[in-house]
């Protein structure tokens, strides 16, 4: 897997102040992408330990609230295979941390059912994510407005009250 950026003290990509990895690769190509050069999946640098202790060594302050895996596209199989061990390691020594993901596919339709996305490991990256933005970025949705999303179809789902309840449950902010 390759990485675009790391962003250490993001604040745009979810509740408080987090840690933010850019992963590489995507077969989306959503019209008004905002990083089309992500879609690439040797777009930046190698993903590699050193990289994944950068993160960890980044998440070791009381001020970061958690973790955001965004892209390119997390639930491309290729980077669910390395992520998921990523988020072992993160709820492993940071379990009071959240971890929020944004992805293109769907939940229902996508993670859940059978799809291009689904592979192996994508049970058990969804059940270490506590919040899921999902959707394809729409241009003729799009609303700079919104928090934490580009376009009025994304979703903003809390994952453990979704399971829990079996029934989409969306996060209040």
């Amino acid at each position: 897997m390759y990485y675009g950026a790391i962003k250490k003290t993001d604040i745009a990509n979810g509740t408080g102040v987090r840690v933010t990895l850019f992963v590489s690769g995507c077969t989306h190509h959503c019209k008004g992408c905002f990083q089309p050069e992500t879609w690439d999946f040797k777009y930046g640098s190698p993903y590699t330990k050193m990289t994944e202790q950068e993160i960890l060594e980044a998440l070791n302050h009381d001020y970061i609230h958690g973790l955001t895996l965004l892209g390119g596209e997390p639930f491309e199989p290729e980077n669910q295979r390395v992520l998921v061990k990523l988020l072992r390691h993160v709820k492993g020594r940071f379990p009071q941390k959240d971890i929020w993901c944004y992805t293109g596919y769907t939940y229902e339709a996508d993670l859940l059912g059978d799809s291009r996305a689904r592979c192996e490991v994508t049970d058990e990256m969804l059940s270490m994510i506590d919040v899921l933005v999902d959707g394809e970025f729409l241009e003729s949705e799009k609303n700079i407005s919104l928090r934490f999303r580009g376009s009025m179809n994304q979703r903003i789902i809390d994952l453990p009250k979704t399971k829990q309840q079996k029934k989409i449950i969306l996060l209040e902010i």
